[in-house]
């Protein structure tokens, strides 16, 4: 039976390899049950690179994928792009045995402007062809900002189709967040998608500010109560999502939690794979 690899978008622990190191953290992911990450918002350093290796060599961990800014996006803005460190990311890949690359998000000058962003979207379908030729594919993942409309059409849709060689890693939560039914949209890119983002959405508990009543404190409070969950202890309908992204070609399903809110990485990442072993994935987390 057909079936996709259950990971960790390593953003969820980027503090973890900060504390424990690139090769201990993917140590404490195996142990938890996960032999799929990808990697994010963690320095590419020959140090980090050599322990993500090792640890992949040794609990028998896929890289699904690795991440790169086609160019910065403010100036001074740290890092590593594809514009001025091509090989090197390139080759950070073929060290992991990954044929996946991908875009975190539109760049920040581009946000607001169609013009700007399909300006980006030209150059980055370029590389995406010139990753190809190195046998790597170039992937883009969305936001809630993608959902501006341009002439009636989302800007995520203008993407899709103004783009030849680069694919997308859709995000539940996210399409949820710019108003679009997570099911019926991932649908739309039937062919296009290797990489979904598992990240579920709920609503905390509203808390009210100390003191009288204050328009302005009350309104924050009121609005600010959207949450970041562990999948499954959401609203999403995360079953659906995964079945029908799988049908329509995702590999990978990885798990991201942009905010735990106090609560230790590992320990959400628990609640999120007992969760996903009970609506049936448990055979997901192995190669």
């Amino acid at each position: 039976m057909k079936k996709g690899l259950i990971g960790i978008q390593m953003s969820t622990i980027k503090k973890k390899i900060e504390e424990l190191g690139a090769y201990e953290t993917l140590k404490a992911c195996a142990e938890l049950g996960y032999h799929c990450v990808e990697i994010s918002q963690v320095a590419m350093t020959p140090e980090n690179v050599a322990g993500m290796k090792k640890a992949c060599d040794e609990f028998g961990i896929k890289v699904a994928a690795c991440s790169a800014s086609l160019e910065p996006t403010m100036p001074g803005m740290p890092g590593e792009f594809l514009v001025s460190d091509f090989d090197k990311i390139v080759a950070d890949c073929k060290a992991l045995n990954c044929d996946m690359l991908r875009i975190g998000m539109l760049p920040m000058n581009c946000m607001g402007n169609r013009e700007k962003a399909l300006d980006f979207v030209r150059r980055a379908d370029e590389m995406a062809g010139r990753l190809k030729e190195h046998g790597i594919d170039l992937y883009y993942h969305n936001h809630h900002i993608e959902f501006v409309k341009y002439d009636g059409e989302y800007l995520l849709d203008i993407i899709k189709n103004n783009t030849k060689y680069m694919g997308f890693e859709l995000d539940i939560h996210w399409i949820h967040r710019g108003g679009e039914n997570p099911v019926e949209f991932i649908k739309k890119y039937d062919g296009r998608i290797r990489l979904l983002h598992l990240k579920d959405y709920r609503i905390a508990e509203v808390k009210l500010p100390e003191g009288g009543y204050n328009p302005e404190t009350f309104m924050q409070a009121f609005t600010s109560n959207v949450q970041f969950a562990e999948v499954g202890e959401g609203n999403l309908p995360v079953k659906e999502c995964m079945e029908t992204a799988l049908a329509c070609g995702s590999e990978y399903f990885l798990i991201e939690q942009d905010d735990t809110y106090g609560r230790d990485p590992f320990e959400s990442l628990k609640i999120s794979r007992d969760n996903l072993i009970k609506l049936g994935y448990e055979d997901w987390f192995t190669l």
